[in-house]
């Protein structure tokens, strides 16, 4: 990836110059053996609430973990946002270099490097200079240094999803609630372009009350996750562990906004099925040589897995994952109401009674009316950075946004829980032939204290 050598200030400054039962149980392991409940689930805990909790109003100081493909796009954004990088961590220490070098490219001092083992994060975390953490590693670290980050006294930004078990979530709750710390999972779908449009119309009303909705991530990786580098030295592994909705949360996020999730309504109850698993050993069979030890591999997870979700106000959504068979990327994005349905992939809506009777129709009209803000008044330097369309650029600068002035963040560790926990909800469900597994309530009721949807203005 070339790094990018712009930052949000001088960007502007060179534009204005140029112008059935329900289960409490988790999944543990591939057959979904299920666990006790956290006994955080008691609504009885002593700890505050963290909702609507806002930052300290500063301009913060960043460390980051882990400076792989993501978190090496997640820091070019950063440093877009005009922010002080002052450490970077990373097990491979020409990785940590690398980055160190892009920090200073933008005009910074040098971070302080932490490659010493899988614990130097250990160091990272216990600096006294630093108001937010960045992780960006695999799935299986991410609690666990979130968690360092908080009991450290930082706030935690942490790639998605932000934890594997039901019980990972609980220790994100207890953890944030315990420090006052924030812990807010980088969902950048959230911050999509048509993500924030249609959220908007929906604030205003445009598709009346809503029903239900659709989010998935249909991802053709079968190359990425049989690579030798990257993402392929870990993620496929997760494939021979687990048969579920391995990765919820790209498509459910957005969703959840539309909906209103821990803001007037919460997640219920889940139920999930898989397909058989083909993909990943069909594409064995035709690209790797029979010497490879990736041959003694047994995969477990189910090509597509379809899980529905109801909420405590009866609405539904459809929840889907593949990443293992060929189709067009696809998060479905889609959410219905009495008054219209909006579907993704490409953008098309439909509005009771605009012309054309039963045709879909562009967005394009509602555009100048429902543009987000931030994508007003951010959006020319988000397209200019790139990073999946610019929603990067757009989340990476509200979450500072956000702490410079004081406001809770759009996303709490609620959301970071109650988007993560399908996946450990579904693989249960899947392997008790479809049964129906009950989200816990992770805000403690909180979620009827408020209203609206998340994703401020800018």
């Amino acid at each position: 990836m070339k790094p990018l050598d712009i930052s949000r200030r001088s960007f502007f400054q060179s534009s204005l110059a140029s112008s059935a039962l329900l289960g409490k149980a988790i999944a543990a392991g591939a057959q979904g053996t299920p666990e006790q409940p956290h006994p955080s689930g008691s609504a009885t805990a002593s700890s505050a609430t963290m909702v609507n909790v806002p930052f300290s109003s500063r301009t913060p100081s960043l460390g980051l973990i882990g400076v792989g493909g993501r978190g090496t796009n997640l820091l070019q954004n950063l440093l877009a946002a005009d922010v002080t990088i002052k450490a970077i961590c990373d097990v491979v220490k020409e990785k940590a270099q690398h980055a160190a070098g892009l920090v200073e490219k933008a005009g910074q001092k040098a971070p302080a490097l932490y490659t010493d083992g899988e614990h130097a994060f250990e160091q990272l975390a216990s600096r006294d200079d630093l108001d937010l953490i960045v992780v960006a590693t695999p799935w299986s670290w991410h609690t666990t240094m979130a968690v360092a980050a908080m009991t450290n006294g930082k706030h935690v930004a942490v790639e998605v999803p932000a934890a594997t078990t039901v019980d990972e979530c609980w220790t994100l709750v207890d953890t944030s609630e315990k420090t006052r710390r924030h812990c807010i999972m980088l969902e950048n779908c959230a911050y999509g372009y048509n993500e924030t449009l249609v959220l908007n119309m929906i604030r205003a009303g445009i598709f009346g009350d809503l029903l239900y909705g659709s989010g998935g991530y249909i991802h053709d990786l079968r190359e990425e996750l049989f690579s030798n580098a990257g993402e392929g030295l870990w993620r496929r592994t997760v494939h021979t562990q687990r048969n579920g909705n391995l990765y919820p949360t790209h498509g459910l996020g957005p969703v959840a906004n539309y909906m209103s999730i821990n803001r007037g309504d919460r997640f219920d109850y889940l139920v999930s099925m898989s397909t058989p698993h083909h993909g990943l050993e069909k594409y064995r069979e035709e690209h790797i040589n029979k010497s490879d030890p990736k041959w003694k591999e047994s995969y477990v997870t189910g090509d597509m897995n379809m899980s529905l979700i109801k909420t405590v106000k009866g609405l539904t959504i459809n929840l889907q994952h593949d990443t293992v068979n060929p189709h067009p990327y696809d998060r479905l994005n889609q959410i219905a109401g009495t008054k219209a349905v909006f579907q993704d992939y490409p953008p098309r809506l439909y509005v009771d009674g605009q012309e054309g009777k039963e045709e879909w129709a562009s967005i394009d009209k509602y555009k100048e009316q429902f543009e987000h803000p931030l994508w007003k008044e951010e959006g020319e330097i988000a397209r200019k950075i790139g990073g999946h369309g610019g929603m990067d650029f757009i989340m990476c600068y509200r979450l500072i946004e956000c702490m410079r002035r004081g406001l809770p963040p759009d996303m709490d560790v609620y959301d970071a829980a109650s988007w993560s926990a399908p996946a450990p909800l579904s693989q249960n469900s899947v392997a008790q032939r479809s049964a129906p597994y009950e989200f816990p309530d992770f805000t403690r009721g909180h979620w009827q204290d408020r209203q609206g949807s998340a994703i401020g203005k800018a």
